[in-house]
């Protein structure tokens, strides 16, 4: 088969940990026979890719390209295709690639892949190949593990979604947040808008735990009911025994006891916030009240396509500050400083 995807696109990498990003070219490969090759329109900026550029999370794999809030559209599609066409916007989120027949890639939870699924960067693939993320022009991918972006979500809008939506939609859904559930969400920040506005959407009480209330206006506008500030002592006071579920987006340590204080009996704690050090918690905490602790990580295909699906139906989308290229760096430290409101998303056409 003749392919017109390139064998090598510009992309910005790190040439190595906690490095500058800078403009260079990776390969990637020719389209096979289920393969799709995606024009990158959009690039969403995770604090994950912080972490993980910077070896935060353990030794990376350099030079790396980040990225895995990745829209666009199909530009060829292999012969073999059968789920997308030349033209239809889709998107890839944070894997790109899994065993496909353990237990759990066989209930759509590829995410939990038992073999491992390959990272959409920062991997190696099946043929021991780096994978290089969506801070690049183009992207090869197996149409099995790209999710139609439905009509009506803007590329640059949807592309967060697919790390920072689905991330707070699978356990919103998970532990049942809806009409009659009390839910707050602990940070607004690029993952925790998107929680306040999808737990909103779903119809619970949500109320944001932030450390000031500097985004109080924000929080309201996006959909929560109720506000506080986390450094003001009397606030586990008043909420002590309030919530169904906490949902954590932040990736710094928390009290951990006091937090639990906040639950009702058989409230859930979830993390999807991941600290580079680790958390201390009494477990009495957790005995007091039958409660909680869990943690959840990103969702599998079908349901990010059900997220996006969602979204679409009522109108949701992250609050953006669309970037060009040069800016990455800058951005990083931004979100380091907590200066962006609320996902740096990259044109990549600017790449």
């Amino acid at each position: 088969m003749t392919t017109t995807a390139p064998t090598s696109v510009a992309a910005y990498a790190a040439p190595s940990a906690k490095a500058p990003l800078e403009r260079t070219t990776v390969p990637r490969r020719p389209v096979g026979e289920h393969d799709v090759l995606i024009d990158i329109k959009y690039a969403g900026i995770c604090h994950s890719d912080i972490h993980q550029a910077r070896d935060g999370w353990g030794e990376g794999i350099f030079p790396m390209v980040p990225g895995h809030e990745i829209a666009g559209v199909v530009a060829e599609v292999g012969p073999g295709v059968t789920k997308y066409a030349v033209g239809d916007h889709v998107g890839v989120g944070c894997f790109v690639d899994s065993c496909r027949e353990c237990a759990y890639c066989r209930q759509g939870l590829e995410q939990f892949c038992t073999q491992g699924m390959t990272g959409t960067y920062n991997a190696l693939d099946k043929n021991g190949e780096p994978t290089y993320g969506g801070y690049s022009t183009h992207l090869v991918v197996d149409e099995n593990y790209a999710v139609r972006i439905p009509d009506g979500l803007a590329l640059d809008i949807a592309a967060p979604l697919l790390c920072a939506g689905i991330t707070l939609y699978s356990p919103l859904r998970h532990w049942n947040a809806g009409p009659g559930k009390k839910v707050a969400v602990v940070g607004l920040g690029g993952l925790g808008h998107m929680g306040v506005k999808i737990a909103h959407a779903l119809g619970a009480e949500v109320t944001v735990l932030s450390q000031s209330l500097r985004k109080k206006d924000d929080g309201l506008r996006l959909g929560a009911d109720h506000y506080y500030a986390t450094s003001d002592p009397a606030t586990f006071e008043t909420l002590a025994g309030t919530f169904d579920l906490i949902v954590s987006t932040v990736s710094a340590p928390l009290n951990m006891d006091a937090y639990m204080g906040l639950l009702k009996v058989d409230g859930a704690f979830v993390n999807v916030g991941a600290p580079e050090e680790p958390n201390a918690l009494n477990m009495f905490s957790l005995i007091n009240g039958r409660k909680t602790l869990a943690g959840s990580m990103i969702g599998g295909i079908a349901e990010t396509q059900e997220m996006l699906d969602f979204c679409a139906a009522h109108g949701l989308g992250s609050e953006i500050e669309v970037i060009r290229a040069e800016q990455i760096n800058e951005a990083y430290e931004r979100v380091l400083a907590s200066d962006v409101r609320y996902r740096f998303v990259i044109d990549t056409a600017t790449i």
